[in-house]
């Protein structure tokens, strides 16, 4: 009886993973045990990188239109806290946004939640 040696599937199988590994430095590119190491790292880096750049963006965000407020004469949570006695729903992408691009509409939204000083 012949010996099984799954060498069609264990060679795909590296040849997936090495896919994964190019442009990696040195050997973790090349020899497939580091490769293994170097792709599980990087995979797992891969899944708190989208889970950071929600938050990264959202800060951002915020750096702006606190900026943009600022400008204005008022800061980040009095705005906030006028749009939401105002009931205005806007998330902080959609104002950003506006405090970026339209910024003559953000003032006229400033001066109507935020007291007058």
């Amino acid at each position: 009886m012949s010996r099984v040696t799954c060498a069609v599937a264990s060679r795909k199988r590296r040849k997936r993973l090495l896919e994964r590994a190019k442009g990696f430095y040195g050997c973790s590119s090349k020899n497939i045990r580091t490769a293994y190491d170097a792709v599980d790292k990087a995979m797992s880096h891969a899944y708190m990188g989208r889970k950071q750049k929600k938050r990264q963006y959202r800060r951002l965000w915020t750096v702006r239109i606190n900026a943009a407020c600022r400008m204005l004469g008022t800061n980040y949570s009095t705005f906030m806290d006028g749009l939401k006695k105002a009931n205005i729903e806007l998330n902080r992408k959609v104002l950003a946004d506006l405090a970026v691009n339209e910024f003559q509409e953000f003032k006229a939204l400033v001066e109507k939640v935020a007291p007058a000083k």
